[in-house]
């Protein structure tokens, strides 16, 4: 709509409504979340819903932004399939900060927002943090096998942690979203992985074998989402300014194999070893899909 404009004054008219934006939801949101700690179930869970519906609120206005200051052409296949009340495993390739609007445009209100669980240390973070609480994002502390050996009182705490904090979900249906490569995508890293993925980091599947130790029969699907930018992989700079042209994405519903719920991944090798080959497989149709996309939706050459 204000493509006249030059890209840089684009650029900073969105990132001006992004933090306008922000700022007024969370002048709604931090009074619900004190409200919140009252220990009235009903009540708890009225909150809960309509902090929720701030945060749609919040990434609709965000969607309107990003029509306002670029043009950018969706092509987006499986959305359909979703539902607004399921319970989700959600996961993406990574190659920029950009996927994480990208997903949240085109998953917004149509399946239950995605939640990350993040690093207990995050939770001080300013504005944010205290958003990411309000929304309920599992918060978990991770120990590693070394603390564990000098610790081992502390095994399965993690775990019992996140349990504890998913308690909350079986009242709100919810999509628990991992990014399975850990990082975005570089030649840089995808090199020094020496990655048998030609699109793809390795994945790492610890994050999600804890997701479904802790949720157990909660999650009752795989959504397993691909995106592919034909003008290369944009910097957030360059959506805010509208430099992203095209974004092609595909969801796929998958099931979740029953006997991979309730596992120990950690302590159990057999498991481990069975649950690493699914996530390779999967993600060996994901470098195949990537494929496909790269050779239908080829790289054009970007705006100046």
């Amino acid at each position: 709509m204000l493509s006249f404009l030059p890209h840089s004054l684009r650029g900073t008219l969105a990132a001006l409504l992004l933090i306008l934006n922000t700022l007024l939801c969370f002048s709604v949101l931090f009074p619900l979340s004190l409200i919140k700690l009252l220990p009235i179930a009903g009540l708890q869970v009225l909150c809960t819903r309509l902090i929720i519906r701030i945060a749609e609120f919040w990434m609709t206005c965000n969607s309107g932004w990003m029509a306002l200051t670029g043009n950018i052409q969706w092509n987006i296949e499986g959305r359909e399939r979703l539902d607004y009340d399921g319970w989700y495993l959600v996961t993406s390739n990574h190659q920029t900060w950009v996927d994480i609007l990208v997903l949240q445009h085109n998953l917004n209100r149509q399946m239950p927002m995605l939640k990350f669980f993040l690093k207990q240390e995050l939770i001080w973070v300013p504005v944010i943090g205290i958003c990411w609480w309000a929304l309920d994002f599992p918060f978990m502390k991770r120990y590693s096998k070394s603390y564990l050996a000098r610790h081992p009182e502390k095994a399965g705490q993690d775990v019992a942690t996140t349990r504890k904090a998913c308690e909350k979900f079986k009242t709100t249906p919810v999509a628990i979203f991992n990014f399975l490569e850990g990082t975005r995508l570089t030649p840089v890293k995808h090199a020094e992985q020496n990655s048998p993925f030609r699109h793809l980091l390795k994945p790492k599947s610890g994050g999600i074998a804890f997701v479904l130790d802790a949720m157990g029969t909660q999650l009752r699907s795989l959504v397993d989402i691909t995106i592919h930018y034909p003008d290369g992989n944009p910097s957030f700079w360059d959506l805010l300014s509208g430099r992203v042209r095209t974004v092609v994405m595909r969801c796929e519903l998958k099931p979740i194999p029953v006997e991979f719920l309730g596992c120990d991944y950690q302590n159990d090798p057999v498991f481990r070893e069975a649950f690493q080959a699914w996530v390779t497989r999967l993600w060996a149709e994901k470098d195949r899909l990537l494929g496909e996309l790269h050779q239908q939706y080829p790289h054009k050459k970007a705006q100046s």
